[in-house]
């Protein structure tokens, strides 16, 4: 008698945890009803290839989330633009034997971005977004953060993604 009564229990405890979780975009939007459109980012750092890393991380994340349909055909009913404005490390390890050389940082990625709707001009988000990744110096500081790129402008654009499928704007 104990058996049924912990599994209904256990049951409706599930149930209950998951009331307030739905599937599919959480702005109202049905998924893949509108397209999106990503012209390439514009890079203003002295960091190469970065504009190209974002844009490529950007168009692959908005097409794994589905809210919008990735439009590579220049009718996307938003466009989606970015500068890349600002690109700084910051130590936050440092040897032992020596206080002043860093052993880790942390490389923070500012890009202006602004989505427009294409038909009537409006604007859906403008904003600067952050992105930011930690690297551990090996043999030299730039081949640690010319691998930590990607990672980099992934995270830039996991947080560009959030605000223009979420419509928090």
């Amino acid at each position: 008698m104990r058996l049924p009564g912990i599994f209904l229990i256990c049951t409706v405890a599930l149930l209950a945890g998951c009331a307030g979780y739905h599937i599919g975009p959480v702005n109202g939007a049905v998924a893949g009803e509108r397209s999106v459109e990503v012209f390439p980012f514009n890079n203003q750092t002295l960091q190469p290839r970065l504009g190209d890393a974002v844009t490529q991380a950007l168009r692959e994340r908005l097409q794994t989330d589905g809210t919008y349909h990735l439009d590579t055909q220049g009718a996307g009913d938003v466009v989606v633009t970015g500068v890349i404005t600002r690109y700084n490390r910051v130590g936050v390890a440092y040897l032992n034997t020596d206080a002043t050389t860093a052993q880790s940082y942390r490389v923070n990625i500012t890009a202006h971005v602004v989505a427009r709707e294409r038909a009537t001009g409006r604007t859906l988000l403008d904003k600067d977004v952050t992105g930011y990744t930690l690297v551990t110096v090996g043999a030299d500081l730039a081949s640690a953060e010319r691998q930590a790129a990607p990672q980099l402008a992934e995270d830039l654009a996991q947080n560009i993604a959030e605000l223009i499928t979420e419509g928090a704007w």
